[in-house]
């Protein structure tokens, strides 16, 4: 992994993983005021009436709260907001101004062609994401969309599935041995569990909610994830 990767100022090491507050519109002033956390990250796709012009600013009085800033506007498909995709671009274009990071579903290709270029000018890391809703498939099912978002220029791979029974986990923990430069996390029963086992294999980041859950199921507060990190894996 090369050593400069980061999102703004927090380097992302394996074994060191890195602490995001996700939230939406709901949780501005909690995304502010995350202490315990090492990066935020601004779901535009749960604003009620996410407008463009409006998103600088919004990204700008979070960065001022001392922590870098992904920008996401999650597709429908893999359990964000009813958003086209043509809004969506408009929207992660204007986050680009001021975020550290944005976001995008590999499945997203035109977005991704779109972004990726617009990101690298900018100096932006890129997160291409996968979110398997009700299954957790085989690892090289896994590898492959690594290799895939690779290819596409991501910076990071985040890959989520539905962990139902500990074999599922276990394929997430088997995939991120094997990758580099990976996020990997479950939602459904093992969601919580693998919130702290994933990170102590080599995934670089682990997600909590500051407010309302910004994940359909599995995700810890910030205050019940960033005690047990910092104790466990430090």
């Amino acid at each position: 992994m090369s050593s400069q990767l980061a999102i703004g100022g927090v380097a992302l090491v394996p074994g060191a993983p890195r602490i995001v507050a996700a939230g939406g519109e709901g949780e501005l002033d909690a995304l502010a005021a995350a202490e315990q956390a090492d990066v935020v990250e601004l779901r535009v796709d749960l604003f009620r009436d996410p407008r463009p012009e409006s998103l600088p600013g919004v990204v700008r009085e979070l960065r001022a709260g001392g922590r870098p800033v992904i920008a996401t506007v999650r597709a429908a498909a893999e359990g964000g907001g009813a958003l086209e995709d043509g809004r969506r671009l408009a929207l992660y274009g204007a986050a680009l101004a001021e975020a550290d990071a944005i976001d995008v579903e590999i499945a997203s290709t035109a977005l991704v062609t779109a972004l990726v270029p617009a990101a690298r000018a900018l100096g932006r890391t890129v997160i291409l994401s996968a979110h398997v809703l009700d299954t957790t498939p085989p690892v090289a099912a896994l590898l492959a969309l690594v290799d895939r978002a690779s290819r596409l220029g991501a910076d990071v791979t985040k890959i989520a599935t539905h962990a139902r029974e500990h074999a599922d986990l276990r394929t997430l923990l088997a995939t991120t041995l094997a990758a580099s430069d990976v996020v990997t996390l479950a939602m459904g029963p093992l969601g919580p569990l693998s919130r702290i086992v994933l990170p102590a294999a080599g995934s670089l980041l682990t997600y909590a909610h500051v407010g309302r859950p910004t994940a359909p199921s599995g995700q810890l507060s910030l205050s019940e994830l960033a005690p047990l990190v910092r104790r466990l894996i430090g």
